[in-house]
């Protein structure tokens, strides 16, 4: 009953309050945001949303969030490394997980929920097993049961494992709360908010080349079908 009848309702609602509620610091940060990176604090990204039952595939969706990275680049043109487009606004953005505010706007739409599995990139989707892409039978969220698990500091396949688990075990709203109330003392500690190690995790099939787990030739046919994917 929650899940299929509730759990959009409670979603929408708290999410409209927390955007009212929490509009001050949403205006500081865009005000903020734009003097420290020079142009457009937010960050709007394609990302794999709910299996669409119609066409049997992931609606795709815009995730919003504040952007932690500059936009420079080299003389030729290529994005600087990572590590040097995040500066130290970013790095507090990423630790107190404030760049994920405006998904709430994402959350309103109905793009996402507040509980449910992290959308992931549409690269990241194409590697996926058809088990594994499960995860889309709901909602992504704003957090989950992988994010209060160990979030960046597990592998991929522990993710998507987990994942599964909060589809399979049911989802109910004291499981959500109990996430929730999970997630809070996690940002709190700013626990688990980038791998040990990394300032950005590694994509999906980058992962898989890196255990052994697919050749060369089956990773560009995928990065392939993700940018046919994106360009649609």
């Amino acid at each position: 009953m929650y899940a299929k009848y509730f759990k959009r309702l409670i979603d929408f609602m708290l999410s409209l309050i927390a955007l009212i509620v929490l509009s001050p610091v949403l205006l500081i940060l865009t005000i903020v945001g734009a003097i420290a990176m020079s142009g457009n604090p937010f960050f709007a990204q394609l990302r794999p949303g709910k299996i669409d039952p119609k066409t049997g595939k992931e609606k795709i969706f815009k995730l919003i969030k504040f952007r932690t990275m500059s936009n420079k680049k080299d003389k030729d043109g290529n994005l600087l490394p990572d590590d040097v487009r995040l500066n130290k606004y970013g790095r507090i953005l990423r630790s107190t997980s404030l760049d994920e505010l405006p998904e709430l706007i994402n959350i309103i739409r109905g793009d996402m929920s507040i509980v449910g599995p992290r959308p992931q990139l549409v690269r990241d989707m194409v590697f996926m097993s058809a088990e594994q892409r499960r995860r889309h039978d709901v909602r992504p969220g704003l957090t989950g049961y992988a994010q209060v698990n160990g979030r960046n500091n597990i592998t991929w396949e522990q993710k998507f494992e987990y994942d599964l688990q909060y589809i399979d075990n049911g989802i109910t709203l004291s499981n959500d709360i109990k996430i929730i109330l999970q997630t809070v003392g996690k940002v709190l500690k700013r626990s688990n908010t980038v791998r040990e190690g990394t300032v950005s995790d590694m994509d999906f099939g980058d992962w898989l080349m890196v255990e052994g787990k697919v050749d060369k030739a089956v990773y560009d046919k995928k990065q392939a079908e993700a940018k046919a994917l994106l360009n649609a």
